[in-house]
């Protein structure tokens, strides 16, 4: 059998059979395949849409790729029904039949017109533009029509998920938006005197600009995913929605707690004013204890009681002002930062009250040593002993006389016990007293 340059062997009639049922097989997925993009929703919105950037110039050269895209299947087709015509022109073809269709099914017998209107910023596979026609193989017109296919439906793919994902997410977070700001401004969170109704300008018109971009250019929030092929593979870029999504969130947190300012202001105020009257009277408290310590106590230092801190009592009638005015938005940060210094005032006056009245403990302490060593000396029948009766006497006479030496006192209380723990372990033991003196003192 003779060659056919450049097609190889001429096909012999199973050969020819196999490949037109492959090209049939091949014509008819293109055809659904076809089809199915012309009726994809993507491919219909981008027809009436009002395109700006990326994607405008993109659909543009899918446009113009899917009209080439129906001029190489026209082609196909015809190309594939001439090929069956001949070979249905008898059960056994002849050796004329066999070279035509060898020539069909393997040369570049197709031919595809190269009209302006077909080829317009459509890419081409080998001829430079401008060509008035291109011939192909039909396996090379398959490959040039699937590379046009996938090209043209990831384009339409990838814009018609960032429409179904964006605008809609964006309406939904635009209403809540809208019912914050009515919530807002019902609080007095308000752009230019609160920053969170700033926030909410911002936010609104953020999301006005990018709803106004994805639906003109949806392909610049789309991101591709790297080393995929596959047609529409990647995902939208959500992040500025996100952000913005972020952004109303806080807004919400802070009106939130500016509502529960609102229905908690009274009685905060009213604590507030309870804890800031109870750290008056401490410091009240404390200067007359002062006096009282200058008085009863010699040679000691006694800190000085500051007054009360009269800012805050102008801060707790700033407050009050605006609770009267339904200035909720300035009055919650007012109340956290008051309650905070009433608390760390109330701690002053007490530690004021502490520091002022320690001589006075130490006199108690001193004095309540002394009688406590003067009842176990009696316990043990030593209560009249000269020696502790003397040394007792002196304590007394200083722990309850004024003004009184703490440093001479405690001297004086050490000197008694000194004594008192010399008799108590020399004396012998005094008949009817009781128990000896080291059950005594176990038993203490």
């Amino acid at each position: 059998m003779a060659d056919a340059d450049p097609t190889g062997p001429v096909m012999d009639r199973d050969e020819v059979d196999r490949a037109l049922a492959r090209l049939g097989a091949e014509h008819e997925a293109i055809e659904t395949s076809l089809l199915a993009l012309q009726d994809h929703a993507g491919r219909r919105l981008l027809e009436g849409a009002r395109l700006t950037g990326i994607t405008e110039e993109r659909w543009t050269a899918t446009e113009a790729s899917i009209t080439l895209l129906w001029t190489y299947f026209d082609a196909y087709t015809d190309a594939l029904r001439t090929a069956r015509d001949i070979r249905s022109r008898r059960r056994w073809s002849s050796r004329e039949d066999l070279v035509e269709l060898t020539e069909l099914l393997r040369g570049e017998s197709v031919t595809v017109a190269g009209s302006a209107a077909a080829t317009a910023n459509a890419p081409t596979l080998h001829a430079a533009p401008g060509k008035l026609s291109e011939r192909y193989s039909l396996t090379t017109l398959v490959d040039r029509m699937n590379e046009l296919y996938a090209t043209s439906l990831d384009m339409v793919v990838a814009a018609d998920a960032v429409w179904s994902a964006l605008p809609a997410r964006i309406d939904l977070l635009a209403a809540e938006l809208q019912r914050t700001g009515r919530l807002a401004h019902s609080v007095g969170v308000r752009p230019g005197e609160h920053p969170a109704g700033d926030d909410l300008e911002r936010i609104t018109r953020t999301l006005a600009k990018l709803r106004e971009q994805v639906v003109s250019d949806p392909l610049a929030y789309w991101n591709k995913a790297e080393g995929s092929s596959a047609p529409g593979g990647g995902r939208p870029d959500t992040t500025v929605y996100d952000r913005e999504a972020r952004a109303l969130e806080d807004v919400r947190r802070e009106i939130d707690a500016v509502l529960t300012v609102r229905q908690d202001a009274e009685k905060r105020i009213v604590r507030l004013r309870d804890v800031l009257s109870r750290a008056d009277r401490t410091l009240a408290e404390a200067r007359t204890a002062r006096g009282e310590v200058l008085a009863k106590i010699a040679a000691t230092e006694v800190p000085v009681v500051s007054g009360p801190p009269t800012v805050l009592q102008e801060q707790l009638s700033t407050a009050a002002e605006y609770r009267r005015h339904a200035q909720w938005h300035r009055l919650s940060p007012l109340l956290e930062s008051l309650e905070q210094k009433a608390e760390d005032e109330l701690l002053r006056a007490r530690e004021s009250l502490t520091a002022v009245t320690a001589p006075l403990a130490v006199r108690a302490e001193l004095r309540g040593r002394l009688d406590a060593y003067k009842a176990k000396v009696a316990r043990h029948g030593l209560a009249e002993d000269p020696v502790l009766v003397e040394r007792y006497e002196k304590a007394r006479r200083m722990l309850w006389s004024a003004p009184c030496d703490l440093r001479a006192a405690d001297r004086a209380v050490l000197r008694y016990q000194q004594a008192a723990a010399e008799v108590l372990g020399t004396a012998p033991r005094v008949p009817g007293q009781g128990v000896p003196d080291d059950r005594r003192e176990s038993g203490a």
